[in-house]
């Protein structure tokens, strides 16, 4: 199967195409350029809190993140965020806050990645993800892992450092993979988790372990949850997945080995399935195809050779 690189380029992953912002990282150490970005009347912001922001629709149909100019920002030091820079110099931060505020025209929702993540512009995408990693690592780092001290924010956000023993904490990303496998009559395999409603398949995937390259971790993930040995394995695309600190490397892989002998734990049940079998499956309800943001589906279509039909609701 040779066509799915095509297919790629031509619509990107959700969260993985050009925001069009420059995260500026020069910048971070700069407290004077910093402080005057955000006295520019230009800058433009946004809360998150709790992995949420503000979104709203617009008239002519599109989704955008609520933002304002600085000077209409909550009040917040320790937890302003610098994003980047657009193409025109516009500077975006985002603040941290324990709560979303308020909105006088109440046309304005609440909405998580996982939702505004499909509505959202490429540059507003990218500015959310950004926000929302950078808010779930503040969150959970607050004390030094060498001393136990408190730590600050510095760096704009993407440091924290200890005042008590000199340390400096940095922003996490734990890799992890997701596969397509495909045996040698390009069969795919697909598993249900546990928790999943009942039809919902789709493809495997689990954390890369401590000295393990990412191709190994796709073979041990695929034998532990599925009992199928994988030879050869092909890297496709990475996605940002910020729940809490993940970045997901999309991959498709042969298998060498049919017989399917799942875990009981994480994989419920697994099954091959022919591209004639799983739009048969699809146009009955069988199977419920992927959704949401996640690069499980798009891994499907390069192989499924056209679109995912949608969910019913």
């Amino acid at each position: 199967m040779t066509t799915w690189t095509d297919l790629s380029a031509a619509r990107p992953i959700t969260l993985s195409g050009d925001s069009g912002i420059d995260r500026a990282a020069h910048h971070r150490l700069d407290e004077a350029w910093l402080a005057a970005a955000w006295s520019h009347p230009s800058t433009r912001v946004f809360v998150v809190s709790g992995g949420q922001v503000l979104i709203d629709d617009t008239p002519d149909g599109r989704t955008e993140l609520v933002m304002t100019p600085a000077f209409e920002a909550p009040v917040t030091e320790t937890h302003r965020y610098f994003l980047g820079e657009d193409e025109k110099g516009v500077a975006y931060f985002a603040l941290q806050k324990d709560t979303l505020p308020g909105r006088m025209d109440q046309s304005a929702r609440p909405a998580g990645l996982r939702e505004a993540g499909l509505l959202l512009s490429p540059r507003d995408a990218g500015l959310l993800v950004h926000a929302v990693a950078l808010e779930n690592w503040q969150r959970l780092h607050r004390f030094c892992s060498r001393c136990g001290e408190r730590t600050v924010v510095a760096a704009a956000g993407h440091i924290r450092r200890c005042p008590a023993c000199g340390a400096e904490h940095y922003p996490r990303t734990d890799p992890a993979v997701i596969m397509l496998v495909t045996d040698k009559e390009d069969r795919a395999l697909l598993g249900r988790q546990m928790h999943w409603p009942e039809g919902r398949f789709s493809t495997l995937a689990g954390f890369v372990e401590p000295g393990e390259s990412i191709e190994q971790a796709v073979r041990r993930e695929v034998a532990e949850e599925a009992g199928v040995v994988v030879g050869d394995v092909e890297y496709v695309a990475s996605q940002p997945w910020p729940f809490p600190s993940s970045l997901m490397l999309g991959f498709m892989a042969r298998a060498t080995s049919a017989d399917i002998q799942v875990d009981g734990e994480e994989i419920h049940e697994a099954r091959w399935f022919s591209r004639e079998e799983l739009r048969a499956a699809f146009a009955s309800g069988e199977v419920l195809p992927p959704t949401g943001i996640s690069i499980a589906a798009r891994l499907l279509e390069l192989w499924y050779g056209e679109p995912l039909p949608q969910s019913p609701s």
